[in-house]
């Protein structure tokens, strides 16, 4: 059975840091190129960022380039979203999923809130 965990968001202040985990298990980690997904409030989920399945090749959307840094520890069968200098703009709930995503693998998701 798989399953994506996430953690790791909060309440931060403009300007502030946050790292989002994603545990998985059900699978084997390394078979997928996986991302980081957010849906604000009264928008549609939007792809954050991606990543080959050893790391080799990152992607980003446009707004987060140079602010967020996706990782991933195979061995660990953990997926990171390292979220700097966040912006009011970055409030949304972030899920992970493969890439592209599966639909019946939707997680929680963890609320990330910018706000001062």
């Amino acid at each position: 059975q798989v399953q994506l965990v996430e953690s790791g968001g909060g309440l931060v202040e403009p300007g502030g840091s946050l790292r989002l985990s994603c545990v998985t298990s059900g699978f084997t980690l390394s078979t997928y190129a996986m991302s980081w997904y957010r849906q604000a409030p009264g928008k549609e989920r939007e792809l954050v960022a991606s990543i080959t399945n050893y790391g080799s090749i990152r992607k980003y959307e446009d707004s987060v380039k140079g602010r967020f840094s996706i990782s991933r520890d195979n061995a660990k069968n953990t997926l990171y979203l390292q979220m700097n200098s966040l912006k009011v703009e970055d409030t949304a709930v972030y899920y992970c999923n493969m890439n592209p995503p599966r639909g019946d693998y939707w997680g929680q998701g963890t609320q990330v809130t910018v706000s001062s």
